[in-house]
């Protein structure tokens, strides 16, 4: 399994997050009973670049808080005997900081919620009507909780 992590346009921004995203994919991966071997990027921008993505490619034009672009969407990304590579995900760590600081929670429990909503992304899952969604976010919770991210955690 492999996390390919880039850091676009963060200089003040000091703060690790590969070994929580690793044990979030593993645990994720594990939960819904995949066993390939798998590959994917994370972005961690601000809100100026998310605000740009959003607007050039899903023709929505604000800053969001995690964008995930999945290969798998078309077989043709997919080798046989090579990794399966799930695609890219952008966080924007802007407003990873300002929804902690309204949910009243630590920056590193909403990034790897946000990391966590994005992989699923990535695996197919959606919430564009309410069965899909409490699906999606069931998940998420329980992938956070066996990690104990998401509790107890200011």
């Amino acid at each position: 399994m492999a996390i390919d992590l880039a850091y676009v346009n963060e200089t003040s921004f000091p703060d690790d997050y590969q070994e929580d995203f690793q044990a979030i994919l593993k645990t994720a991966l594990a939960t819904l009973n995949i066993h390939d071997d798998v590959e994917m990027s994370v972005i961690l921008v601000d809100d100026e670049k998310i605000h740009q993505i959003n607007r050039d490619y899903r023709k929505i034009d604000r800053a969001t808080d995690v964008i995930s672009f999945a290969l798998e969407d078309n077989e043709q990304y997919y080798v046989e005997g090579m990794p399966r590579e799930l695609g890219d995900i952008f966080i924007s760590v802007d407003h990873a900081q300002a929804q902690a600081q309204e949910y009243g929670h630590s920056l590193r429990r909403e990034m790897c919620f946000l990391f966590t909503h994005g992989v699923l992304h990535l695996l197919g899952y959606d919430h564009m009507n309410k069965e899909d969604e409490e699906e999606m976010f069931g998940l998420q919770k329980v992938i956070l909780d066996k990690l104990q991210i998401t509790r107890g955690e200011k």
